[in-house]
């Protein structure tokens, strides 16, 4: 008893060290990223770079503008979230209420292998198949455009979508949907009208986890996006060339002088990525508690 009593405090001790080591690091690289961040402000005008038009790193004297980049950015979310909400929650309906348990069982694995594949895969894929055909569908001077950037993030955000709203779909309690067919309610009425109206804070979690995915992606975007770092128009900056936060530190990041304003200006955009993304992330999370204790209080 003694032994048994021994082991599960050493359990016990290991997760707790594992949890307060994930704290420190994500304290640390917080720390690492903010410093270096911050220091761009020393010499360049904070409200130059968060209201800036123009993005020059080279020109003299340099200009750091965010707005470019965070409009690139933007425009590209957008596209993807325009294009993957409604196909992944559509996708997700029809795997928990309409498909056989046969053909369930074969879809969810396919779903969680599009999870899988290396995001490289999919912009090289972006950039030999799908850039050449917007380019001649759409009779643009080239195919690198925000719109391609939009549809292969979207793809990309569809497994995050579509598991995560296929679990809240099926969690809503069978003793509701029985009860909306009793009443003389079709099937496509009570998916309608009872099933997704229950599972709406699920699937709105699963929505803002899908944002949190397109905001970071960057290697993808990298290879399809043509990387003009011009503020976009709306809606025709959908089919003109745009450059991302995340693209922009990765093109430039290997070629700047350590120490320098460029190193550190791609620091600060660094830091307006994790910002953003951490906000997105506890919306996230906010909304999945709130789904999980109306769930329990449903039940």
């Amino acid at each position: 008893m003694k032994n048994k009593l021994y082991r599960e405090k050493v359990i016990e001790s290991l997760l707790y060290l594992s949890a307060v080591t994930a704290v420190i690091i994500l304290f640390l690289i917080c720390i690492f990223l903010f410093k270096d961040g911050i220091a761009l402000f020393q010499e360049y005008p904070f409200l130059d770079f968060l209201a800036g038009t123009k993005w020059y790193p080279t020109s003299q004297p340099p200009q750091f503008g965010l707005l470019p980049l965070l409009f690139g950015s933007m425009i590209v979310t957008f596209g993807a979230i325009v294009f993957s909400v409604p196909l992944g929650i559509a996708v997700a309906i029809y795997i928990s209420e309409l498909a056989g348990e046969k053909e369930a069982d074969l879809l969810k694995p396919l779903v969680e292998i599009l999870a899988g594949i290396p995001s490289v895969v999919y912009g090289f894929f972006g950039l030999v198949v799908l850039v050449p055909m917007l380019q001649d569908i759409l009779d643009l001077p080239t195919g690198q455009t925000a719109l391609a950037g939009s549809i292969m993030l979207g793809i990309m955000a569809l497994p995050t979508i579509i598991s995560i709203s296929e679990d809240a779909i099926s969690s809503v309690p069978r003793a509701i949907k029985d009860g909306s067919l009793a009443l003389g309610s079709t099937e496509w009425q009570t998916i309608n009208k009872v099933i997704i109206p229950a599972a709406l804070s699920g699937i709105s979690a699963a929505v803002m986890l899908g944002i949190g995915r397109a905001i970071g992606e960057t290697m993808t975007v990298l290879m399809v996006t043509g990387n003009t770092a011009v503020i976009p128009g709306f809606p025709d900056g959908l089919f003109a060339p745009v450059r991302t936060m995340t693209a922009t530190v990765a093109l430039e990041m290997g070629e700047v002088p350590q120490g320098s304003e460029h190193f550190y200006a791609l620091f600060a955009i660094g830091s307006v990525l994790f910002i953003t993304t951490l906000i997105t992330n506890i919306i996230a999370e906010h909304i999945k508690r709130k789904y999980k204790f109306n769930l329990g209080a449903g039940q």
